[in-house]
């Protein structure tokens, strides 16, 4: 056991860390807004202020475990009897058994703690945040489209209309167009919705601190080289992790310290009358506490069961940290790589391809119904690239996120190790 104890928590996954790992490249920052934006969610985020509150807690709570462990205490006595006695004394209970220093390793570990908790609360909502609103800006894109569709169908209805009346069509055409436009009318309302409920989810995140979403469609995807995995002990995670370990392992020693008695020293002086006789008396006491009922074994053997537990918690933390950053990198990389692919193929061209429909259709050379599933077809493909673009932007993130470079990439300071 205590070669696994001893063992790095992120040895294990060493071969991941080679493999994913790149030459360093320049990886661009985010752009000023949404590096503005964040810091503004930050600001507002109750789970970041809750995150910075613990932390300001944990260094009081420090401060205070470097405080002497013991007060001295002031004793008055007096008695009138066959002798008189005036005496006063004072008495000090020393912290000869380390329980202050103890503690005071215990307290700096959990102010580590609590600052690897706010670095991953920041992390973690700048993540949700970003996914929150790049879903929101493509969402207005796919109400925007949407729009688009509705004003073809009613423009379509319109034609077919006048062409019924002079007999270019038939009645059952006429009807495709009135139904294609009632059915853009109700799926531009439930377009409508979603960008309602996106805009939502933004919303609960920052409450309402920032509500222009972060839009990014005009951005090019980066380069996934750029992202250089920091060390895998460096990650918010990992970070939290071994900071929870140590404090844990310094709580095992505050409990073998406390069962550890300190010894009380008294000194008294004061005078003694009996009769016509007045003596001065000096006292010197030593008094030590038994550990016979409660020998403080129990409070150890827990101490030690949380400290194991802490330590399986960071070895399982780094697995799991690994096999996300490998899923990350691999999901990014295909949905950027696919993105790419379609901003280069015609399905990206959907105005043009409507426009060359409508000609068609008007010049009688395809049908009402051919004219429908083609730009049916072609409408469908335009949402369906707009909504490959959201995940890889989310992809990215979670990338950025899961190789501990999100507030770097954030901040402009991606080039160096960072939360």
């Amino acid at each position: 056991m205590a070669f696994h104890r001893a063992a790095p928590a992120g040895a294990v996954c060493a071969f991941f860390v080679a493999a994913i790992s790149a030459t360093p490249v320049s990886l661009p920052p985010a752009p000023v807004a949404v590096r503005a934006a964040i810091h503004e969610v930050w600001a507002a985020s109750p789970q970041v202020r809750q995150a910075d509150a613990e932390r300001r807690a944990a260094l009081a709570r420090a401060d205070a475990a470097a405080q002497p462990l013991y007060n001295p205490s002031i004793q008055f006595e007096g008695e009138n009897a066959d002798v008189d006695r005036r005496t006063v004394g004072a008495s000090l209970a020393l912290d000869v058994t380390g329980k202050r220093r103890a503690r005071m390793v215990e307290g700096d570990a959990e102010v580590r703690m609590r600052e690897a908790a706010l670095a991953v609360a920041r992390r973690d909502v700048a993540a949700d945040w970003l996914k929150a609103s790049t879903g929101a800006a493509y969402a207005r894109e796919h109400r925007a489209l949407g729009e688009r569709r509705v004003a073809l169908m009613r423009r379509f209805d319109e034609l077919a209309e006048q062409r019924l009346r002079v007999g270019d069509i038939g009645a059952p055409e006429r009807d495709l167009a009135a139904l294609a436009l009632g059915e853009a009318e109700i799926q531009q309302a439930s377009l409508a919705s979603q960008e309602a409920g996106a805009l939502a989810a933004m919303a609960a995140i920052d409450g309402g601190a920032s509500r222009r979403p972060a839009d990014l469609s005009s951005s090019t995807l980066p380069d996934g080289a750029a992202v250089v995995p920091v060390d895998a002990e460096d990650r918010p995670d990992l970070r939290l992790a071994r900071a929870q370990q140590d404090r844990a392992d310094a709580g095992v020693a505050v409990a073998q310290r406390a069962r550890l008695p300190d010894p009380t020293v008294s000194l008294t002086g004061g005078r003694v009358r009996s009769g016509p006789r007045t003596d001065r008396v000096v006292g010197l006491s030593v008094a030590v506490p038994l550990p016979l009922l409660n020998s403080g074994r129990a409070d150890i053997a827990a101490a030690r069961a949380d400290a194991d537990a802490a330590f399986a918690s960071r070895h399982a933390v780094a697995l799991r940290s690994e096999a996300t950053l490998v899923q990350a990198r691999a999901t990014y990389l295909a949905l950027r790589n696919a993105t790419a692919a379609f901003r280069q193929s015609r399905a990206a061209a959907f105005d043009e391809r409507a426009d060359t429909l409508g000609r068609l259709w008007q010049a009688g050379e395809i049908g009402t119904s051919d004219y429908l599933v083609q730009l049916k077809q072609s409408l469908d493909t335009a949402l369906a690239g707009l909504a490959l673009e959201s995940q890889a932007w989310q992809a990215w993130f979670d990338y950025l996120a899961a190789a501990g470079r999100l507030t770097g990439w954030i901040d402009g300071t991606s080039q160096e190790p960072s939360a």
